[in-house]
């Protein structure tokens, strides 16, 4: 009996999300940078975004969009492959990523930046927060 309930407990965390990827205890605050301009409003192409202050050994990049006006809804993101130039190009979160797409008014959304070694533990986080439009 414990041990089904252990594999319940444990198959709800891996479906709602709660099972995270390793952070390293060493690592860095990413300066993450980015801007609408040239994005329409609902729009699943997503604008270039720069980093700085990546580790060495960095792989991947995970990003994430979060709406502050609507914390429930999932924009999604992506993985993109590290080339060196710190920048994450437009458009290359491609199929999970939903562009800002606001009601009415405007709203305030954050990407976070999750620098990814090649064993798969975050070495450095950041996050850049604006207005859209």
């Amino acid at each position: 009996m414990y041990r089904f309930i252990w594999l319940l407990a444990f198959s709800i965390l891996i479906v709602s999300g709660c099972a995270t990827t390793p952070v390293a205890p060493d690592a860095v605050e990413l300066a993450v940078d980015f801007s609408w301009e040239g994005i329409g409003k609902c729009s699943n192409h997503s604008p270039e975004i720069r980093v700085a202050d990546i580790p060495p050994g960095t792989k991947s990049f995970k990003v994430k969009l979060k709406d502050f006006n609507a914390p429930n809804w999932n924009h999604g993101g992506g993985t993109v492959t590290n080339d060196g130039s710190g920048i994450i190009p437009a458009g290359a979160l491609k199929g999970a990523y939903n562009g800002p797409c606001p009601p009415g008014g405007s709203h305030k959304y954050q990407f976070t930046v999750k620098a990814v070694n090649e064993a798969g533990i975050i070495i450095g986080i950041g996050k850049a927060t604006k207005k859209f439009p």
